[in-house]
């Protein structure tokens, strides 16, 4: 069954600060119609303007994910989107007052549950999947990093970081579906090394950081009186120190290596700006915003091969067919040596995917021709139609009778020979709605992976009496 694209039933409000800014921020959730997309809107400015979640439009990843259209920034919304990930969410408005998310507790799960799994609602359009067929890897030689992506049946992460910490070292963490993503990854919160703060401090960072939204490590010996010092630069009252090295403010972790599965969350928020929702397995080591979004790019580019209408559908020969020779007989008219489709592997919203095998003992053969067998033009025309014609029939009354009648051919072009050990495999996709009995489709034939030929036809729907 074909996954439906989904938004939420009620909007949602998020106060907060800005963790960089300090600025207080007001981000509301809204449901968004179909085929939207996440999309953010500054409603701070004189022009209000939309920002879409699209890995295109980041422009910066020094201190967390920031997207920028028409002049307009928005950042640190890695947590937020994360979040909006896990729940399967395609389409929504967000709206904000202030150039970043709010920080909230440092993770994601405010975000998540004041979300509510309750709160998602399924819309009429389908869901479209971007599955990982082959595997895509990103290094960045200078940090470290590398990100591999690889075919898996559902979506799973592994992630592995590593510090030149004595507190710090090396950690490992793992979301194995979708569904552990509230328990296991979403309470993770953003984590800092005690060096640092002062530096951001001073390049005018972390105005709304808070010794409670992130967990501080100290990885060197301090004195109460540093520790004082730097509480008092963030306006936080004092920490009793605990030991010279280890977690600041006696947090209690919630997991071990929460560290690692904080930025396995941020893994997720980044590559959900790839646009689609990810079927594959990645394995993140040392991974940042930089290179997250640089592996986004390159999994965007992949996506967009294979969503591309000259795109060559998957065909396993071990799954089992959505119609087989029988059915296709119960639909089409068409009887030996004209039935042009040995079955049917796909039927989505608006295409259809069917295949041919070519063998040398079609009876064509014998004269198309006899020392150089060649599968002909006009043949495969039929072949496309009676793909499409499947598609047509399938969505009728099935207690009445009905056939299909080509009424217009255009745009037809053949780009490779089609021979016998060929199988042909067949997408035609509906063009405009179906009205008054008329259809207009185009078809596209492939052989592996090669465009073989393609072109437009319009066919009319007429009731048998």
């Amino acid at each position: 069954m074909a996954l439906k694209q989904k938004t939420i039933l009620n909007e949602v409000t998020f106060n907060g600060v800005g963790l960089h800014s300090g600025l207080k921020v007001t981000m509301t959730l809204k449901p968004a119609a179909e085929n939207t997309g996440i999309v953010f809107k500054r409603i701070d400015l004189e022009e209000e303007t939309i920002i879409e979640a699209d890995v295109r439009n980041v422009v910066d990843t020094s201190r967390g994910t920031v997207l920028e259209s028409n002049g307009a920034r928005v950042g640190t919304i890695e947590h937020t989107l994360a979040a909006i990930s896990a729940l399967g969410i395609d389409n929504l408005l967000i709206e904000i007052n202030a150039p970043e998310a709010p920080i909230m507790d440092g993770s994601s799960k405010l975000i998540y549950d004041g979300i509510g799994e309750e709160n998602i609602v399924e819309q009429d359009a389908e869901k479209e999947i971007f599955e990982i067929r082959n595997k895509i890897v990103f290094k960045d030689e200078e940090s470290g990093a590398e990100l591999i992506a690889l075919p898996d049946d559902d979506f799973s992460v592994d992630v592995m970081i590593s510090f030149n910490s004595p507190v710090l070292q090396n950690q490992f963490a793992r979301l194995g579906s979708m569904e552990q993503f509230r328990t296991e990854i979403a309470p993770c919160r953003t984590f800092v090394f005690l060096h640092e703060l002062e530096f951001l401090l001073n390049n005018n960072l972390v105005k709304g950081g808070d010794l409670d939204n992130a967990i501080v490590i100290m990885d060197r010996d301090v004195t109460q009186a540093e520790l004082d010092r730097i509480a008092d630069l963030f306006h936080h009252e004092h920490v009793k120190l605990n030991g010279n090295k280890g977690i600041l403010n006696n947090l209690q972790l919630h997991f071990s290596n929460e560290p690692a599965r904080h930025k396995l969350l941020d893994v997720i928020g980044d590559l959900s700006l790839v646009g689609r929702s990810i079927k594959g397995k990645i394995i993140a080591t040392r991974p940042g915003h930089s290179a997250n979004t640089q592996f986004a790019k390159l999994l965007q580019k992949e996506m967009n091969k294979q969503f591309a209408k000259t795109a060559p559908p998957v065909y396993n020969a071990d799954t089992e067919p959505v119609m087989d020779i029988n059915q296709i007989r119960k639909l089409l008219p068409h009887r030996y040596p004209f039935l042009m489709v040995d079955k049917v592997i796909e039927i989505k919203e608006k295409f259809i995917v069917g295949i041919k095998n070519i063998t040398t003992n079609e009876p064509m053969f014998t004269g198309h021709f006899p020392e150089e067998p060649v599968f002909p033009g006009v043949l495969q025309i039929e072949a496309m139609a009676q793909v499409g014609g499947l598609y047509v029939l399938n969505k009728m009354d099935p207690n009445k009778d009905y056939s299909t009648y080509f009424m217009k051919i255009d745009g037809i072009k053949f780009r490779r020979k089609i021979v016998p050990g060929d199988t042909l495999i067949i997408k035609v996709e509906l063009l405009t709605p179906i009205k008054r009995g008329i259809a207009t489709m185009k078809g596209y034939i492939f052989v592996g992976s090669q465009l073989a030929s393609e072109g437009e036809f319009m066919a009319q729907i007429v009731e048998n009496k």
